[in-house]
């Protein structure tokens, strides 16, 4: 399933960008800034909170998220490319991850944890000076 963005919630501006290009880079504006207002979007409450820890810095406080491609030489590209990566940050989001099952050590291995851990202590108390009787 691939989420749709809606045209209304996008606000597109273009930037002079960098790289490849020649003398091109310096004249025209191809770097495509793309931002999306998330909460304009009507996420479930679970793909707001994975997207926000998926955008990391991409998501602005104000509850924008700032995507800027500037990989290829033509604005169309970069517009396209920053589309297909705010809606693959969204499908992302979407997806449920398995619940956490909580699992306990078992005796054997708290047993094993406590002897090498006294085994440590012992190879420590041999390495001090020896006490003189």
């Amino acid at each position: 399933m691939s989420f749709i963005l809606p045209e209304d919630t996008i606000e597109e501006t273009f930037l002079a960008s960098t790289g490849p290009g020649g003398q091109n880079v310096n004249k025209v504006a191809t770097a495509c800034q793309l931002r999306v207002d998330i909460f304009a979007l009507g996420l479930a409450p679970y793909a707001y909170r994975r997207l926000k820890v998926i955008a990391g810095s991409k998501m602005t406080l104000g509850g924008e998220l700032i995507v800027t491609a500037r990989s290829h030489r033509s604005r169309e590209a970069n517009r396209e490319e920053a589309r297909r990566r705010v809606i693959r940050l969204i499908d992302q989001a979407h997806e449920r991850q398995p619940p956490r099952v909580k699992t306990k050590p078992s005796k054997a291995a708290k047993r094993k944890r406590v002897d090498t851990k006294k085994g440590r202590g012992t190879v420590k108390k041999n390495r001090s000076k020896p006490a003189l009787d």
